[in-house]
Order: structure tokens, then sequence, then C-alpha cells
């Protein structure tokens, strides 16, 4: 396995390894400063310095580290996520020889991107898609997306089950009046407020800068709602969010990475996710499955996450107004919001439970194993 960042190892292959280890040897290859990371795991632990930003003679050693790891263990599978790590991972598994070459595709970059960078990164992912034996996407709708847009031939990948790469864990993500109040009393968040909540890494991509529009507005409307950020400072960053939205930036609270997201939105009431591109958003999951409807945009990926007017509402991606308007209508109906809650724990535990796309990706590995 060789992903990129320690979130993918953590959601991703915990309770993959625990179940791919009573079949098959395990290794994982990311980048990661904690020596420790799989503790406990019965799995290998290999640290390479990936990176996610581009750099030429950086890459190049990641690349013969890559080749040189798989021509030692003779692996019968490597299975990649993330656009870097499939480019180096599939290119490195395919001169090694490596019989079986998984990719999975998460989110294309170039979905937001125009022009020659557009087509540059486009033709990376495609280039990816032939060095790889078989791919993976994480939603329908995206794989809809990758064929129409030509990066795929049709018949070349699936979508494991509903979609996603872990599924949600019910016993870690469920309603938890406990956190709600403690988090609450820890970021000083009235008990009475309405809490909007982001999860996730803040940049333009993500539709940080609308959320933040959209968020002024609502916030001199009603005095009660506030705004929850729970993630990284990317290319945008909190304190610009709080200079966009003024007189209300005193509501606006902010906690970086954290480990234990599922208690942040126990404390929140609405889940949002403005984002230009995804591919299947385990936040809007995992927030479900803790009870909160989503507002989110209409794109690719996201329309397979929320039901649109069952388990959350829809808006035109980069639209403003429509992201108020949809977040009003949460905020000033209670009883529309429990109703959706509801409906989308029900979901996210019907279509998304981690135990069974567990049990189908290890069956996958198992199949391609048979096929090679």
């Amino acid at each position: 396995m060789v992903a990129t960042i320690p979130a993918v190892v953590h959601a991703f292959l915990r309770g993959h390894i625990l179940a791919a280890a009573e079949k098959f040897e395990v290794t994982v290859i990311c980048n990661s400063e904690n020596v420790g990371l799989l503790d406990g795991l019965p799995a290998r632990l290999i640290l390479l310095p990936i990176e996610r930003k581009p750099s030429p003679l950086r890459d190049l050693r990641v690349l013969f580290g890559l080749f040189g790891l798989f021509r030692k263990y003779r692996f019968d599978i490597v299975h990649s996520h993330m656009p870097k790590t499939g480019l180096l991972g599939m290119l490195a598994a395919w001169l090694a020889r490596v019989p079986v070459r998984v990719h999975t595709f998460h989110g294309e970059v170039w979905a937001t991107r125009t022009g020659l960078r557009r087509i540059a990164l486009k033709r990376l992912d495609t280039f990816v898609s032939l060095l790889a034996t078989n791919i993976l996407a994480v939603s329908q709708s995206q794989l809809g997306f990758l064929v129409s847009e030509r990066v795929l031939p049709l018949g070349k990948a699936l979508v494991i089950g509903a979609g996603s790469v872990c599924g949600v864990d019910p016993v870690r993500f469920h309603p938890n009046v406990e956190a709600r109040n403690t988090i609450r009393g820890q970021m000083g968040i009235p008990m009475n407020a309405t809490v909007i909540l982001f999860v996730g890494r803040l940049n333009r991509d993500k539709g940080m800068l609308d959320l933040a529009m959209a968020f002024k507005s609502l916030a001199s409307k009603n005095e009660k709602v506030v705004l929850l950020l729970v993630g990284s400072e990317e290319d945008v960053s909190v304190d610009q969010i709080r200079s966009i939205c003024e007189a209300e930036a005193a509501r606006i609270y902010f906690q970086s990475f954290t480990p234990a997201p599922e208690r942040y939105m126990a404390a929140a009431d609405i889940f949002c996710l403005p984002s230009y591109r995804e591919g299947l958003p385990m936040t809007v999951i995992e927030a479900a499955a803790t009870g909160l409807p989503s507002v989110a945009s209409r794109i690719y990926g996201i329309s397979d996450a929320v039901k649109e007017g069952g388990t959350g509402l829809l808006f035109s991606v980069g639209n403003v107004a429509e992201l108020e308007n949809s977040l009003w209508c949460l905020i000033s109906d209670p009883a529309l919001r429990g109703q959706m809650g509801l409906a989308a724990r029900e979901r996210a535990l019907a279509l998304y439970p981690s135990e069974k796309v567990i049990r189908e990706m290890v069956s996958f590995y198992e199949h391609c194993c048979e096929r090679h």
C-alpha cells in the first residue's frame, strides 16, 4: 500500500490491515514523522519522504526508492492512493513488474484547473490508468466523470460497494451529548448556538472563501449562528476568513488538525462542504453518521454522499447566494434539521459501514490475485 498522508493511513488502513492480514502480508509505505504509526497492527511500515507538492529531484529519488522496495519485497499487489503517489507508485510497480497494480482515484486536481495545466494534469492521470492493472473510483459519479473526460475507458474501473475506501465506523461516529457539551464548553461556544461545521483543509478548492461570504450574511441575520472550522490552513487562512466576515469574525471558531473530528461533529448542527471538487467526501458521510444534515455543492462525488432533499441540501458550486439560502433553510427550521439528520445517519450506516467496505475490498484483492 502506498499513500502520502497519515489521514489516509488512519482512515483507510487500520481496519483494512486487520482484515487483510488474515490472508496477506501487508506493507504500508507513506510519508509520516510518526514511526509508531502502525504500532500494534500486523503490518510493516516503511517511511518515504513523498511530498504533496511537485519536486522533480526529490520525486525522482522517491521513484527509485519505491522501485528498490518493490524489487526487494516482490509484492503481489501494490495499491496506491492520491495523485502524485499514484504516478510514482504505479510507474515504480510497472518497472518492477509487480503483477497486480491498483490505483484509487480520490478527486481530480485538474477538475478546477484550465488551459495547459488542466491538460497536463489530466494526461498524467490517464498515464497512471495505463500503468495500473486495476483502477478503483471512490464513487459512481466520480467514475462517470472520469469516463466522460476520457481519462478512463468504459469498463476499466470499478467502485467497491456503494463507494468509499474505508467506510464509516458507527462506533466512533455517532450522536454524542457528552462530546457536544465538552467541545462547546472548551471552545466557548454557547450551548444554544446553531453551529455550522466545516472539516477539512482550508483552501480555495474547498470553497472556504464562499463559505466566509455566506456566513457573514447569515450571522448578520441571526445572532445565534456560529461557524466552526476544523482542519489545517493551506492557501486560505483563518485570519483571511475572519477579515471577510468583519464584524461577525468573533463568531468564527477554529481548531487545527485533530485526530478526533467526531467530537467536533457531535458539537455541531449543520455540516457544510462548499467544495469545487471531490471524489467522495468522507467527512460528509462521517458527519451523517453523527446525525448531521449537510449543505454541500452539487458536484460529482458529493452527489453520492448526500441524498438531495433527504439527508441534506445541495447548491450550485460557487453560488454564494444559493449556499446562504440553503444554510438559512436549515438554520431557521430545527425540525427539518432533525429529520434530515436522522435520515443521514440511517443512510450512512446502511451504505457505508466500515466492516462491509473492508470486507469487499479484501475480496477484491483476492479476486485480483486469482486473475493474475
